[in-house]
């Protein structure tokens, strides 16, 4: 049985819970908040609806497209290095 005590707010907890909102965050930075939120779901429904469609390549970024194409090339040419030269990182704890 579920407790009655739990549930989702009412009028006057939603009131309560603008009013720390406002507090934490200040009157001045909720619409950067608000439009940052709104950015970001835009984006999830986005790519939600890329991985449905299975059709990403109009929504990709002229950035991402030159990477995968650099990766296209130096998957075909395994003999040959771009002349990058990769590092290893290594952490000071282990032996």
């Amino acid at each position: 049985m579920i407790n009655p005590m739990i549930g989702m707010p009412q009028g006057a907890e939603w009131l309560v819970i603008l009013v720390i909102v406002v507090l934490v965050f200040g009157a001045a930075k909720l619409p950067d908040l608000a439009r940052s939120s709104g950015q970001a779901l835009r984006i999830f429904k986005d790519e939600t609806k890329n991985l449905r469609d299975g059709d990403d390549d109009d929504t990709k970024t002229a950035e991402q497209r030159e990477i995968e194409t650099r990766n296209e090339v130096r998957s075909e040419t395994p003999g040959e290095t771009s002349g990058e030269v990769l590092r290893e990182r290594r952490d000071d704890t282990t032996a």
